[in-house]
């Protein structure tokens, strides 16, 4: 059983990419069948001989949907070539006193397609769709002999099509860029000789050399070497990260300048860039609850429309009025009356939404959580690793009054004590030291824990600890008068300095609290298991007032749900242990740069840099999507209103109703294009 993956062109609706792989699924050649809206690919396992499967999909494809093919699309495409012939031809029947050869010509050249999919669909017994209205509509206008207006009916909706499969090819773009960020080989290390490999075969543990100008082909950790790298696929930032040693990278970012041995971290099955492909393909999977609601709509009102329009010719006929006069009026009313606009713009918008947020560096699994965002009137946080950097750092330095240490000499001997440790704290306080440190000065260290670390620094005695630990050593210590984690350093048992340590507030994230503020979203919340002091520190610094310290997961999902007795919330977390809210929550937003897998894929959102402030990107993109597709509702609306009304007090013609239908149609796929100049 092999895998095969084929581009597909001519694949412009959602909802035909679902039946088109309903179809597919019960042919027993084939064991699973994968069709992409979002990214106009098909996948397939199957056990067939590799040079039939091709041909038996083509074969099998064509029987439900005849435009799709698995060819890449011609320069020049056939239904370009369609429609100036035929405009050709109807301008030519224009000019020679309304040919009917020439308009006829014209007719079949660019209706014959929505003809036999009219007939197709009768014999099926699917009756009422815009092919249908279509052909009854021009083939209407052609008995009375209104010829023109029936060749610009078929013209005008094939125009209108092709627009909307431009529309929907530019919105994909913006979505299948992302498939590029795969790597097509991996130059994997064996018995040091480097020998080009199919990432699909990289095994955790495997080592493999990423060279300048590539693409890191699996998750890892750099072992040797470093370099910058270019993550913008992953993340929509274009500023490089300078990486090196011990730093971890993942697949789909762009090596830069240097180059870099890499140990595999996870399988390409589970790497992040399959992750994010994943994602994308199952995107437009989770239809918005107004999408769903248009679908049903137009299944409903087709064949209303049809009923008025026979209703319309019949009733006037029968009290000895015209046959004629409200034949062409019952065919005006159908031209105005199908919902093209409805069903194209309103799908069209939430997927061009998609992928304005995803060249943002955005991933939304749906339309419905795009729909969502807007609604939204809490915002629960997660503290660390989601509003702060989740990695300790000094913020203050304090020594002691009247003492003679000066503050360099404070961090320099608390780092050389700490130099033997590897706690988080230690760490910090390496960092913000940056110098040499002299090993061979510094005997007898031992670590206390829960408490601190002591040495012996030259001739003197240095602890480095906590206040509880000295005061347990007789040493008169002062309380700190800055926020933190408070770390006291003695010297021969002698109080000389503390030093603060913090975990960093992410820049941006005091703007982004005053925004949402500003936006109207006063209900803000801050959730973290640690405790109650460090939560308030952060809290007060960036301007939120509501927070729950100490907390474990399930008890933030137990907030969570009480919240959403009475609000719409979202949460936004990043850790394994965030998963489960993420999942309770009405919104589950995720960090992906950091986050787990687990809370990746319980999440409806992922912010791919693990920038939280690009929330604003977020709700303003899903604002602006929110809005757009509502006025493409109500604009289609009134004005097909108006229209129809004029249509049946007899003062419209079938040249107006081609406006009404595909004018507004067109008005309202431009519109909604609108939306990609958000990201």
């Amino acid at each position: 059983m092999k895998q095969y993956k084929f581009k597909m062109h001519g694949l412009d609706c959602a909802n035909c990419a679902n039946t088109l792989e309903n179809k597919l699924s019960h042919k027993k050649e084939f064991k699973s069948v994968k069709v992409s809206f979002a990214t106009a690919t098909l996948t397939v396992e199957t056990d067939l001989d590799p040079k039939l499967v091709k041909q038996k999909l083509e074969l099998e494809i064509h029987k439900v949907e005849p435009e799709v093919t698995l060819h890449e699309k011609p320069k020049i495409t056939i239904m370009m070539m369609r429609i100036l012939l035929a405009s050709l031809f109807f301008l030519g029947g224009i000019v020679w006193n309304h040919s009917l050869l020439l308009l006829g010509i014209s007719y079949l050249v660019i209706g014959y397609d929505i003809l036999w999919k009219s007939l197709k669909n009768i014999i099926k017994g699917h009756v009422f769709d815009e092919f249908f209205l279509m052909s009854i509509a021009t083939i209407g206008a052609f008995a009375i002999g209104e010829y023109p207006e029936g060749v610009a009916v078929m013209l005008f909706f094939q125009i209108g099509e092709y627009v909307q499969k431009q529309a929907v090819n530019r919105s994909r773009q913006s979505i299948t860029e992302l498939v590029d960020m795969k790597s097509s080989y991996a130059n994997l290390v064996v018995q040091h000789i480097t020998k080009k490999v199919d990432p699909d075969v990289l095994k955790v543990g495997d080592q493999i050399i990423c060279k300048p100008g590539e693409k890191i082909p699996a998750d890892g950790i750099i072992i040797d070497g470093k370099s910058t790298i270019d993550s913008s696929m992953l993340t929509g930032e274009s500023v490089l990260r300078a990486v090196t040693i011990q730093d971890r990278v993942l697949s789909g970012c762009v090596n830069v300048s240097g180059l870099l041995r890499i140990e595999v971290e996870k399988t390409a099955a589970d790497s992040m860039a399959s992750t994010i492909l994943n994602l994308i393909e199952h995107a437009t999977e989770k239809k918005a609850h107004t999408e769903r609601f248009i679908t049903r709509f137009a299944k409903l009102y087709t064949p209303v429309v049809v009923f008025l329009a026979v209703m319309i010719c019949l009733i006037p006929t029968l009290f000895g009025a015209s046959f004629s006069e409200y034949f062409y009026k019952a065919l005006v009313f159908l031209v105005i009356s199908c919902p093209c606009a409805l069903v194209i713009s309103i799908p069209l918008g939430f997927f061009s939404g998609i992928g304005a947020a995803s060249r943002a560096g955005i991933l939304m699994k749906g339309s419905d959580a795009l729909e969502m965002l807007p609604q939204i009137d809490t915002i629960v946080f997660d503290k660390t690793g989601t509003l702060t950097c989740g990695k300790f750092a000094v913020t203050a330095v304090a020594v002691a009054e009247h003492g003679e240490v000066s503050i360099e000499a404070l961090v320099e001997m608390a780092a050389q004590v700490e130099s033997g440790s590897t706690h988080p704290i230690a760490a910090s306080i390496l960092d913000y030291y940056g110098g040499e440190i002299d090993h061979d000065n510094i005997h007898h260290y031992q670590e206390y824990s829960g408490k601190g670390v002591a040495a012996e620094v030259g001739v003197d005695y240095i602890m480095v600890g906590n206040q509880k630990w000295m005061k347990e050593k007789q040493i008169l210590v002062p309380d700190a008068k800055h926020a933190g984690t408070i770390v006291y350093v003695a010297r021969n048992d002698q109080y000389i300095g503390y030093l603060a340590i913090a975990d960093q507030i992410k820049p941006g994230v005091k703007e982004m609290i005053s925004t949402l503020k500003e936006w109207g979203l006063q209900h803000l919340v801050v959730v973290s298991g640690d405790h109650v002091k460090q939560v308030e520190q952060v809290c007060h610094q960036i301007g939120i007032t509501k927070y729950h310290a100490s907390v474990l997961p399930d008890q933030k999902a137990a907030i969570v749900e009480k919240l959403m007795e009475h609000q719409t919330v979202m949460f936004v977390g990043d850790g394994i242990n965030d998963a489960l809210v993420l999942t309770t929550a009405s919104l589950g937003v995720s960090m992906g740069g950091i986050g787990s897998d687990a809370a990746i894929e319980a999440s409806d959102v992922v912010i791919m840099n693990d920038d939280v402030t690009k929330l604003i990107s977020a709700i303003q993109i899903a604002t602006h999507t929110k809005r757009i597709i509502w006025f493409n509702i109500l604009f289609a609306l009134l004005v097909k209103g108006v229209i129809l009304l004029c249509g049946v007090l007899g003062f419209t013609t079938i040249w107006l109703a081609v406006f009404a239908d595909v004018g507004v149609t067109l008005l309202t796929i431009l519109n909604t294009l609108r939306i990609h100049k958000r990201a």
